[in-house]
């Protein structure tokens, strides 16, 4: 088996690598060394996205969006927060019936060698115009040796004039939709939790990190995990992962997840002007996922300001 190569992220080894910023009218593009990488999309969907997503071997590794295939999920862009019903209204989902995610700016757009971030601000808006919540995401990205990434994600949610529940439905939050390749449903992709948990068996299950890996559509082996921060909201959280490709941190799904009676048994909510802070890291890399590595980069993470 192919594993990845645990390395060490000492500042000497990153700074070969030069990450790139480029603002223009459809987000912020984000190349390595002239090289396109991913880029936060402000358009085309009713929610800001990272797409498309590059991996180590030069492919996408995240599913084409918009996706042709209207039946399977179109509203799955790539790399996204969302929510199925935030104060009765759907996040998730696409449709003029539904809430929209809005960009309304960024700031603080710095790149230094192999480091580069940016703050994106957004307004969570419901089918009748009003805001009901508004978040700060301050996005930064990592190159690292052998086409490694590192994106980490800082969300901070804040109610805005009124109170407003996260309610408990397994669609959300946090999410990443993977190429088909990498899915088990459509390619040889599998999963596999930092519990031990696998595949299929990954669904509603509490898990530190979910790990995607298989060939990419260059027929390279590739990894794709997501990792859930230990300061987070009920870490460790709960995991929508689907062998179609979709993985999601979910914190607020708990009745779905754990088959509760309990319909508000994941709810959560903010008082008007209090805030909520949730930390990602996703790591791609070349290669199965090491097990051993990933405790040791998980631990990092946990320990990175």
């Amino acid at each position: 088996m192919i594993r990845i190569l645990s390395f060490i992220l000492l500042v000497g080894t990153l700074s070969a690598q030069t990450v790139t910023l480029t603002e223009d009218p459809t987000g912020l593009r984000i190349d390595v060394d002239g090289r396109p990488f991913t880029q936060y999309r402000t358009s085309g969907s009713q929610r800001p996205h990272l797409y498309p997503v590059i991996g180590p071997n030069d492919v996408a590794i995240t599913r084409e969006y918009p996706w042709s295939k209207t039946d399977d999920h179109p509203h799955h862009s790539s790399i996204w927060i969302g929510h199925g019903k935030v104060n009765d209204t759907d996040f998730w989902l696409d449709g003029d019936e539904n809430g929209r995610i809005q960009h309304t700016g960024f700031k603080d757009v710095t790149a230094a060698g192999s480091v580069a971030s940016f703050t994106a601000s957004s307004k969570w808006i419901n089918p009748n115009g009003t805001a009901i919540l508004q978040d700060e995401r301050h996005i930064k990205v990592t190159a690292l040796p052998q086409n490694a990434r590192i994106i980490d994600i800082t969300v901070m949610f804040e109610a805005l004039d009124g109170e407003v529940i996260f309610q408990d439905t397994k669609e959300g939050t946090m999410a990443i939709r993977v190429a088909p390749v990498l899915s088990i449903r459509e390619g040889t992709g599998k999963i596999i939790t930092s519990a031990g948990i696998k595949n299929k068996k990954a669904w509603g299950t509490k898990a530190e990190w979910v790990s995607f890996y298989g060939p990419d559509p260059s027929g390279k082996p590739v990894s794709i995990t997501m990792m859930d921060h230990p300061a987070n909201l009920r870490h460790p959280t709960t995991w929508h992962a689907r062998d179609y490709g979709l993985f999601a941190a979910n914190p607020f799904g708990l009745h779905d997840f754990e088959k509760s009676d309990d319909e508000t048994k994941g709810n959560f909510t903010l008082a008007p002007g209090s805030k909520l802070t949730q930390r990602y890291r996703i790591l791609l890399q070349a290669g199965e996922p090491d097990l051993t590595a990933l405790k040791q980069q998980f631990a990092e993470f946990t320990s990175a300001k």
